[in-house]
């Protein structure tokens, strides 16, 4: 084996063997400035979507640490950057605390098995190469998804902002509770959570804009503004520190273990293993479907190309390191990522750097967070969810699409309603049913031949000819055993209903698959018409559709012939109207068009 192959082996089960072999001083320096930046951006979100999935806030750093280092071993992404997000920790929050109570060695120990399930999933998805599973979600669905978790995890951090005890898994829950504890507000909380919030919305949208009227560079002025939540983190644990608000009452996060990472093992037990196993299904497919999508989106912009499979391990990886080293279940963040890659990172040794700086604030500074107010997280939770809620995305689906819009609606109610797993659930449910019900009832038209033309059209919709003794059919779906029944139904009533029909055509243009129920139907169907003296043909099949029928005895005696095209089809059976069609100037039909008429089963191309 040559040195080039065994390379080109070695990278697919290690992609970063690849970026190492290029790698050089720019894009160290490049890869360095994004993890600054990153590691600024990730620490107060680190610890408030801890505190989001109910796990003490060092388990956020620890979440965003080793789970980097094993992303960037079998990742494909140069720009992803890995670690707890919002709604992987709402849906967390969700299924760990069936189990146990929030705050116990017991909930940790889920969160860890969680993260450890998640991981093995992932990477056998990946070693299978099952990453097509995860467009079961359709967009319209994880559109609706996010947009309603973001609204649930918004009001779920209301209760940090007001000072007060609510609780809820549902958004009606949550809204009852917020409403029967409004008479405990606590007004330096709600100060600070007001003020934090209100700020962290300006430095988002008018921040950046500012700096770069007052002269400065468009790199510099936007690695400030990714800076405006430690700015408020710094803020406010000054005026809690200066003006003891702790003692009037504003909650703080409080002492903080300093340390790496540590060496953890998630519990062994069968049952919680089993128990845990749909919600585990459930966060990596989300997880997946969420950073897949922004890491293709962020390749596209230099020309790269991610491999999903690749994807699937370095999650995987990445989440098995998280349940090792006492995380809870991570996947790519939208936001850090797009800071990462406009930051510059050009490998995914940034992630790396990133991690070496999250492992020394865990290691170094937590301390200087023990002051820092729920309020502030909160508030860092608030702005950067409801970024993500897409409410425009309502109105489009609707405009266009009814059935979308039905699964996008089914999606958010559920997720309200009954919680998150329950939402997901709902919508892939809904989608799937939709599916099944448009292709079990697809597109289904009569056609006629454009006067002067060789292209037939729906007779509906444009001025056409047709033919009083062949019907021309199109039918816009697969043949398959959910529709096959009713197609050879309506073919059978539409070829009844006028008495001068003597020539079914099918035009197949669209069917890309003819199942064994379809088979058995288009077989009945020609039956069914012999004894009405009509005859079954089809038009414009597909080659490997042509190849499968060539299997069937049955279809290859008894059904007419496969034409090459609809207007071959129509010239053969009805040369009159074929004629009155192309008002006196018909081209010769192809020597290809001729065979095919003459033989019963021809294959097509």
């Amino acid at each position: 084996m040559s040195a080039t192959a065994s390379t080109s082996r070695i990278e697919r089960v290690l992609p970063c063997v690849g970026w190492m072999r290029r790698y050089n001083g720019e894009l160290f320096r490049s890869d360095a400035l994004a993890a600054v930046i990153v590691t600024i951006m990730l620490i107060p979100q680190s610890l408030a979507y801890a505190l989001l999935a109910g796990l003490p806030p060092q388990v956020g750093l620890y979440a965003s640490a080793l789970p980097l280092i094993g992303y960037a071993l079998f990742g494909s992404s140069n720009a992803l950057a890995v670690g707890p997000v919002a709604v992987v920790s709402l849906m967390t929050a969700a299924a760990v605390g069936e189990f146990a109570a929030v705050g116990s060695p017991e909930y940790l120990g889920a969160a860890l098995v969680l993260a450890l399930l998640s991981g093995v999933m992932l990477i056998a998805l990946g070693l299978l190469r099952l990453g097509f599973l995860a467009s079961l979600l359709s967009h319209p669905v994880i559109s609706g998804f996010i947009t309603a978790s973001g609204i649930l995890i918004a009001a779920s951090q209301l209760k940090h902002i007001f000072g007060i005890d609510a609780s809820g898994h549902t958004l009606i829950e949550l809204s009852r509770s917020l409403v029967d504890h409004l008479d405990e507000v606590s007004l330096p909380t709600f100060a600070i959570g007001t003020v934090a919030t209100i700020f962290l919305f300006w430095v988002r949208s008018q921040l950046k804009p500012l700096l770069k009227r007052l002269g400065c560079g468009e790199r510099l002025a936007d690695s400030i503004a990714k800076g405006g939540p430690v700015a408020a983190v710094i803020t406010t644990i000054l005026a809690v520190e200066f003006l003891a608000l702790d003692a009037a009452g504003v909650k703080v996060v409080g002492v903080i273990p300093q340390g790496l990472p540590p060496i953890a093992v998630p519990p062994f037990d069968p049952d919680l293993w089993q128990a845990l196993l749909p919600s585990a299904l459930l966060i990596s497919v989300v997880g997946f479907v969420e950073s897949v999508s922004v890491a293709q989106t962020l390749a596209a912009k230099r020309r790269e190309r991610i491999q999903p499979d690749r994807e699937l391990v370095g999650l995987g990886a990445a989440n098995v390191a998280s349940a090792f080293s006492g995380g809870y279940p991570v996947t790519g963040g939208f936001a850090r990522s797009v800071v990462n890659f406009d930051a510059g990172a050009r490998t995914p040794l940034a992630g790396v750097l990133t991690a070496g700086g999250i492992a020394l604030t865990a290691l170094l500074l937590t301390p200087l967070f023990q002051q820092l107010p729920k309020a502030t997280l909160a508030a860092t939770i608030l702005v950067a969810v409801l970024s993500l809620v897409d409410l425009g995305a309502i109105k489009r689906t609707w405009v266009y699409s009814k059935r979308d819009f039905a699964a996008m609606l089914a999606t958010i109610l559920t997720v309200w309603t009954l919680g998150v797993e329950a939402g997901i659930i709902a919508g892939v449910a809904m989608s799937l049913v939709l599916f099944l019900a448009r292709s079990a009832r697809p597109h289904f038209a009569r056609l006629g031949q454009v006067p002067g033309t060789h292209h037939f059209r729906n007779v509906k919709r444009h001025d056409v000819v047709t033919s009083p003794e062949v019907l021309s059919l199109r039918v816009d779906e697969s043949l398959y055993f959910a529709n096959s029944r009713w197609l050879e139904d309506k073919i059978y009533d539409m070829a009844m209903e006028d008495p001068k029909v003597r020539h079914v055509v099918l035009n197949c243009a669209a069917v890309n698959e003819i199942d064994a129920s379809a088979l058995e139907s288009l077989e009945a169907l020609i039956e069914r018409l012999e004894v009405a003296e009509v005859s079954l043909h089809l038009a414009e099949v597909k080659g490997p559709v042509t190849d499968k029928l060539r299997r069937s005895q049955s279809f290859c005696i008894h059904a007419g012939r496969i034409y090459l095209s609809h207007y071959d089809a129509l010239a053969a059976l009805d040369p009159a109207t074929t004629e009155r069609a192309d008002t006196g100037a018909r081209p010769e039909r192809s020597k290809a068009s001729v065979a095919l008429a003459k033989a019963p089963v021809s294959v097509s191309h």
